[in-house]
C-alpha cells in the first residue's frame, strides 16, 4: 500500500506540476518569453542557492570542500556539454518557424535547453526518493512532503519552460521532453522504497549537480542575453523580475518548511 501510494505521489510531483507549469506558460506568459529570461534568471539561481545547495551541505557525513569541488566539476561539465552541443548544431539551419531572429536558432537550440533537462531530470529523481523516504517514515508526511514539493516544483518549471522556449524548442517539445524528465521522480520514488538507506546518501551529491546545470544556465547563458539591453528602463525591469523569481521560490520554501 505504501509503494501505491509513493506511485501515486511521485507521479503527481513529477508530472502534474509539469502540467500546470506548461499550462500556465503557454497560455499566459509565451506572448512575453523574451522578457521572461530574467525571471528564469531568479528562479533557477534561488532554487540552486535558497534550496538545494543548503539541503545537501546541511546533510550529516558529508564533506563541504568534496561537495564544493562537485560543484565545480558540475559546472566545467556543462561548460564541455555546451561545446558539444555548439559543435553539433553548428549546421542547424534557420526558419524553422520560431519567429526567432536571424541567427537564434544556429546559437542556441539544443544548448541551454538540453542542460535544463539534464539537471531537472537529476532533481525530479531526488523529489522521489525524498517523498519515498517521507512515506516510509509516516503516510501523512509523505503526503505534506508530496504537496510541498509540487508546490515548490511549479514555478521552476515555469522557469525551464521559459529556457527552453527561449533555446529554441517548440512547445511540443519542451512539454513532452519535460513530461519524460518528470517521469524520474516516479523512478525515483521506486528506487528510494526498496533501497532507501543506499539513496539517501548520494542525494547531497544529486543535488550538488542538479544545482551546478541551474547556475551554468543562469550565468553562461541566461545573463549575457540580458546584457544585450542595456537601457536603463530594461535594466530595472531586469533586475525587478530577478528579484520577482527570487521571490516566488523564498515564499515556497517558507511554506514548504
Amino acid at each position: 500500500m505504501i509503494l501505491t501510494w509513493i506511485l501515486i505521489a511521485t507521479f503527481a510531483a513529477g508530472v502534474v506540476s509539469i502540467t500546470a507549469a506548461a499550462l500556465l506558460t503557454f497560455r499566459f506568459l509565451t506572448i512575453i518569453v523574451d522578457n521572461m529570461v530574467s525571471f528564469s534568471v531568479g528562479i533557477l539561481l534561488a532554487t540552486a542557492f535558497l534550496h538545494a545547495l543548503p539541503e545537501a551541505f546541511e546533510s550529516p557525513d558529508v564533506e563541504a570542500s568534496t561537495l564544493f569541488a562537485l560543484l565545480l566539476a558540475g559546472i566545467l561539465f556543462f561548460f564541455m556539454l555546451e561545446k558539444v552541443a555548439l559543435l553539433r548544431h553548428n549546421h542547424h539551419h534557420e526558419g524553422d518557424g520560431h519567429n526567432h531572429h536571424k541567427g537564434h536558432d544556429a546559437e542556441n537550440v539544443g544548448q541551454s535547453g538540453w542542460m535544463i533537462l539534464v539537471g531537472d531530470g537529476v532533481h525530479n529523481f531526488v523529489d522521489g526518493i525524498l517523498i519515498a523516504a517521507a512515506f516510509l517514515a509516516n503516510p501523512a508526511v509523505g503526503l505534506l512532503t508530496a504537496a510541498a514539493i509540487i508546490a515548490h516544483e511549479i514555478p521552476q518549471e515555469i522557469g525551464n519552460f521559459m529556457v527552453m522556449l527561449n533555446a529554441g524548442f517548440s512547445k511540443a517539445r519542451a512539454l513532452i521532453y519535460n513530461l519524460i524528465c518528470g517521469l524520474l521522480s516516479v523512478i525515483g520514488g521506486v528506487i528510494g522504497y526498496f533501497f532507501l538507506e543506499q539513496t539517501m546518501t548520494i542525494i547531497p551529491y544529486l543535488l550538488v549537480f542538479a544545482s551546478s546545470s541551474f547556475i551554468y544556465i543562469a550565468v553562461s547563458d541566461l545573463m549575457p542575453q540580458m546584457h544585450r539591453r542595456f537601457q536603463l528602463r530594461e535594466s530595472i525591469r531586469q533586475i525587478s523580475t530577478i528579484l520577482l523569481g527570487v521571490l516566488v521560490v523564498i515564499g515556497l520554501s517558507l511554506l514548504e518548511h
